[in-house]
């Protein structure tokens, strides 16, 4: 009788510490130098995996000192009262190309259901999408921020070994 009460896991893993978060466009392009979280993922159980993400924003860096504290304004992403870009899943799909995972994205105190592709290889996470920065209010069209353009390439790498 006990057989009919199968509990599935999913295998934990710790984020390795030269993992990647890249954004490009013509004009920012940087990266994000704090992430951390819990990434549960088996690719044979994805209806137990679990990904909660979180970047520290003010770790954003353009290679600019004046860009950085510009970005960390609240003219854009505003650091000090949206301190973190958080994703949690809600649902893992295995796709042609790896894997889609689909959740919650909020940046800048915006909440939107956001999908993300990625694969998993050799014990790394990557991805590659593009989000629209307008989307989640992150500066405007107007003025000097309409030279920053709308939509910006996200690539993520995060190497993870089991916990």
């Amino acid at each position: 009788m006990l057989a009919a009460f199968t509990f599935h896991s999913s295998t934990n893993w710790q984020i390795a510490e030269d993992y990647s978060i890249k954004f490009t466009s013509d004009d920012p392009a940087g990266v994000f130098t704090k992430l951390k979280g819990d990434i549960s993922f088996d690719p044979q159980n994805l209806s137990a995996s679990k990904f909660d993400l979180k970047v520290e924003v003010s770790s954003i860096s353009t290679g600019n000192g004046i860009k950085n504290r510009h970005a960390k304004s609240d003219k854009w992403f505003d650091a000090d009262k949206f301190p973190n870009i958080h994703f949690v899943s809600s649902k893992f799909i295995k796709t042609d190309k790896g894997y889609s995972v689909m959740g919650n994205l909020s940046i800048h105190g915006v909440t939107k259901e956001f999908t993300m592709p990625f694969t998993f290889v050799k014990n790394t996470f990557t991805s590659s999408y593009m989000i629209n920065r307008l989307d989640f209010k992150i500066g405007t069209r107007e003025g000097m921020s309409a030279k920053v353009p709308a939509e910006l390439l996200v690539e993520i790498s995060v190497p993870v070994s089991k916990l």
